[in-house]
């Protein structure tokens, strides 16, 4: 069904796999030679670009977000001698990375906060375990892509470094928090002291992410790339996508936020509808939509919705356990890409009733 629509409220519109291929070659140089297990070409060159525009001395290429946070807890714990780390409740290290940093690492999570609510600095304040490293979110997408204000961040990062605890950014995301801000993105980033950062996430290239830290970390989670098994032999292809999405997307952040909150402005206006947050604070945010318990029912139905609309709109989610939601709520993720700038915000608001008719009717 997917495929068969054309035009797409949430998401990336689907392309063949020759396209995208096609896409990546024709933005190389004739004469560009593939990198070699991550050195040279394309590869080097977008970890160059990364650390610039993180503000940090240097960044590593990695295939995958979880590998990178595992190398850099890593790394932060053994250096303080310490095998405790502290983060949320609906942390991406807790929920899904199958809790790798105590399996591969024999490390511990200190969870801080409240799962239904953004992390707090007085969360911070009333942890009693030492822990050698505090991971925050940027921005927390198990809760609708909230962020914190900007105030309220820097205290958090204040009081990791006065007590020595060091700081690692979970920024799969980082790119959707710039408008918010109104901050160069290396302002953000430098009050950590590694930032990871999705190549596919907000930004829609094939796949990867870097991480970006003082260059002696950053040599040290090279080593645990390769530890896990992730120095390929080649990865220019995610290199010179990555570096195509960063061209592409990344000066239109500013404008695809100002379309999320169009459609959530409108969206909200459909009885039995919420948009969390209220407004968005990037171009991904959530909505809350009262299409009865069973959950098989509402996908059908939006199935349909898609069918005669032509409008693709995420997909249906179960009511989830980290924001409680109600009875008979089904909650829904919208990104809004740069195929969404083609769905109106009026429409957004004719698709969301017409699922939520239809869900009534059963």
């Amino acid at each position: 069904m997917r495929q068969r629509c054309d035009r797409f409220l949430s998401s990336k519109r689907p392309e063949s796999a020759r396209a995208l291929l096609t896409e990546v070659a024709e933005s190389l140089p004739d004469d560009e030679l593939p990198d070699r297990y991550g050195e040279g070409g394309a590869v080097t060159a977008l970890e160059e670009r990364v650390a610039a525009l993180l503000g940090h001395e240097a960044a590593v290429v990695m295939p995958t977000g979880t590998m990178a946070q595992q190398a850099a807890v890593r790394v932060w714990c053994d250096r303080r001698g310490l095998p405790a780390i502290a983060f949320h409740p609906t942390s991406h290290l807790e929920l899904h990375e199958e809790r790798a940093y105590a399996h591969l690492h024999g490390l511990r999570a200190a969870l801080v906060g409240d799962a239904g609510r953004p992390l707090r600095f007085e969360d911070l304040d009333a942890l009693a375990e030492p822990v050698a490293a505090l991971v925050l979110e940027l921005p927390q997408r198990e809760l609708g892509g909230v962020l914190p204000e900007w105030s309220e961040l820097v205290a958090q990062t204040e009081w990791a470094r006065a007590r020595g605890v060091a700081l690692h950014l979970d920024g799969a995301r980082l790119w959707e928090c710039g408008p918010y801000y109104g901050r160069p993105y290396d302002e953000v980033a430098r009050l950590f002291g590694t930032v990871y950062v999705s190549f596919y996430k907000g930004l829609g290239g094939l796949a990867g992410c870097a991480l970006a830290g003082p260059a002696d970390v950053v040599a040290e989670a090279r080593l645990w790339q390769t530890r896990h098994g992730g120095k390929l032999f080649q990865i220019f292809p995610v290199a010179a996508s990555a570096a195509l999405a960063l061209d592409r997307v990344l000066p239109r952040m500013a404008e695809l936020l100002a379309h999320a909150r169009a459609v959530a402005a409108a969206v909200r206006e459909v009885p039995g509808v919420e948009v969390v947050p209220d407004p968005p604070q990037t171009p991904l945010f959530h909505v809350h939509a009262r299409l009865g318990d069973d959950r098989a029912v509402a996908a059908q139905a939006a199935l349909a919705v898609a069918e005669e609309t032509g409008i693709w709109f995420g997909g249906i989610w179960g009511t989830d356990t980290f924001v409680q939601v109600g009875p008979g709520v089904q909650k829904l993720e919208l990104t809004i890409g740069e195929p969404a700038l083609e769905v109106t915000p009026e429409e957004a608001r004719a698709l969301f009733a017409r699922l939520v008719e239809r869900c009534a009717a059963f």
